[in-house]
């Protein structure tokens, strides 16, 4: 006897019944198992004997079924068992298994109405739907794969109203992204019927050109010589390099002593503990790298910043000139926990290594080592060369250059007439695969 959950059959006589029977015949509980399977035109119907679905029915009382003889008029009786008829989607792949699958995680029974009993969840179970649930139902060991669109119908008939909803939205949503896929692939072909590729790749370059110049100092592609391509007055004004005679001071006078204590202390760069070694004995020219050096390390150490909180960040003998430089140049306001803040973000940090490397260009004769900036600034190697090419900067390997350490690992950054020609970045780089 069969009794189904969903509700009554308007036509019974077109179901199809199969039996499963245990084959353990010997064990006294497994011989006794069934497993029982119908099908329509629509569901397919799965019922059990065993497990914890199996109804309570069946061991406090018995079923008979009577068959009469119409011809005779006596009736046979048989003894009967109840089965509760599970249905199972239409359209779905049902198989039967002799048991369950061992060793599988068992989750809460679904509240959804896609599995109306609990299951196992199975991932490749050989059904070859990459998008679809496979679950193995309950223990008698029904397993049903169920495609995307049939969930969606089963919510669509049974779901709670939360899962409505969100199946609507998901709806909504996949007819807008739709409509405006097919509103820009319009639009596109129309750019490209009126402009033409050519144009548009030209277009592209050059934006890609902008965005990278509105961080480097002005360029002056006209110059006839390397220091006129980025001036000196555009890094530091008259006035700012007035200003930094006083800090400066310090470095002019530094002597081989002092450079190996700074060393130690690790209280300037590595660049411009390396360039006071070359300090040149000429006063004018010596105070005048000592200033550009003390700007340079100034700028280093203010690229290590995150948030700027303090008025004057570089401390007390930083003259108020260059702080007033340093905060409106060099940062990006954002508002935090109601409060304006001063931001080292990313592109600042891109706009300030740029800056410091044409300030070493103007002190190493418009060649430097980009390898020991690299470090100072804590970049990677690809950020910084990307920002010496966009400095239209000549990159090349560093090869028996004096006073340099692992010379061979070093890239040096030349400034040389004329520029090369600018490009727009490729895009980012490819990983390299690890084996």
């Amino acid at each position: 006897a069969v009794r189904f959950a969903n509700g009554r059959l308007q036509s019974p006589e077109s179901l199809r019944f199969t039996v499963y029977r245990s084959r353990d015949t010997a064990h006294p509980r497994k011989r006794h198992r069934r497993i029982l399977v119908s099908e329509t035109e629509r569901l397919c119907y799965v019922g059990h004997n065993f497990g914890s679905g199996v109804m309570r029915c069946n061991s406090l009382c018995r079923y008979f079924v009577g068959v009469l003889d119409k011809d005779s008029g006596q009736m046979e009786v048989y003894n009967a068992e109840m089965f509760n008829m599970q249905p199972l989607l239409s359209g779905g792949r049902c198989l039967v298994l002799p048991h369950p699958v061992p060793g599988l995680y068992v989750p809460p029974a679904l509240s959804c109405s896609v599995l109306l009993m609990p299951a196992f969840f199975i991932r490749g179970c050989g059904c070859g739907m990459n998008d679809g649930i496979c679950a193995l139902l309950g223990a008698q060991g029904a397993l049903m794969c169920v495609s995307p669109a049939q969930v969606d119908l089963c919510i669509e008939a049974f779901g709670t109203r939360k899962q409505k909803r969100a199946l609507s939205s998901r709806r909504m949503n996949a007819v807008g992204n739709d409509i405006t896929s097919t509103a820009v692939t319009k639009a596109a072909a129309n750019i490209i019927d009126a402009k033409g590729v050519t144009a548009l790749m030209q277009d592209v370059a050059q934006d890609g050109v902008q965005t990278i110049s509105a961080f480097l100092p002005p360029c002056h592609e006209d110059a006839d010589r390397p220091e006129h391509v980025y001036k000196f007055e555009d890094i530091l004004s008259p006035t700012e390099y007035e200003a930094l005679r006083v800090p400066a001071a310090a470095l002019a006078s530094t002597t081989t002593e002092d450079i190996a204590k700074k060393a130690e202390e690790r209280s300037y760069c590595s660049f411009v503990l390396e360039e006071l070694k070359f300090l040149p004995a000429d006063e004018k020219s010596r105070d005048r790298k000592a200033r550009c050096l003390w700007f340079l390390d100034t700028l280093v150490k203010f690229s290590h910043l995150k948030v700027i909180k303090k008025k004057h960040p570089m401390g007390p003998e930083c003259p108020h000139i260059i702080s007033r430089k340093l905060m409106k140049n060099f940062t990006s306001l954002t508002y935090n926990n109601g409060s304006v803040q001063n931001l080292v973000s990313a592109s600042m940090k891109a706009k300030i290594t740029a800056y410091v490397i044409v300030l070493a260009l103007h002190i190493n004769n418009f060649q430097t080592d980009l390898t020991i900036l690299q470090n100072d600034m804590k970049l990677q190697e690809s950020r910084i060369l990307d920002i010496a090419k966009a400095l239209r900067l000549k990159v090349s390997k560093a090869k028996g250059v004096l006073g340099l350490e692992n010379d061979q690992n070093h890239k040096l950054g030349t400034l040389s007439l004329p520029l090369p020609v600018q490009k727009a970045p490729a895009g980012q780089r490819k990983r390299k695969k690890i084996n």
